[in-house]
């Protein structure tokens, strides 16, 4: 038994030696996920704005604002998750943006909206999980610790 529980006890140690690499990994993919398709809504934007008013139903926004708020969600907030700054911020907007892509597109195919739910989920884990140490908040939380131990030494 003291064996079993040793081994737990290593894996946990691994786990949790893993997690800031794990929390980075799904930055990055979330990053060229959603940048990308932000930057192909900037660089066709005529084409953009054709979607946003004959293919997506946005409820309650013009299609035009619909537009400029999904390419901005989509360029602004994986860039703040990629860094770890504002995090949950970030990763709160990044659902909301995917959520609507979901909602709005009456057209999606199932195994698109797979990719939704695997990207939602990962959002998750990064909102309720955090950034990781790995990250410019855990940089700063690193820093603000060791100024308090400074000043109090």
């Amino acid at each position: 038994m003291k064996k079993i529980c040793s081994l737990f006890r290593r894996l946990d140690d691994v786990a949790i030696t893993l997690q800031p690499l794990f929390a980075l990994a799904i930055r990055l993919y979330l990053f060229r996920v959603f940048f990308l398709s932000g930057l192909t809504k900037l660089r066709s934007w005529d084409s953009t704005l054709y979607l946003f008013s004959n293919e997506y139903h946005v409820p309650v926004l013009p299609p035009a604002v619909a537009a400029v708020m999904g390419a901005g969600g989509e360029l602004i907030f994986p860039v703040l998750l990629l860094l770890g700054f504002q995090a949950r911020f970030a990763a709160a907007g990044l659902f909301v943006v995917n959520l609507v892509a979901v909602l709005s597109y009456p057209g999606l195919e199932p195994v698109m909206i797979k990719d939704h739910v695997l990207w939602a989920v990962l959002i998750a884990y990064l909102f309720f999980h955090g950034v990781g140490r790995w990250s410019l908040q855990g940089f700063l939380h690193r820093g603000r610790i060791a100024g308090v131990r400074g000043n109090h030494a």
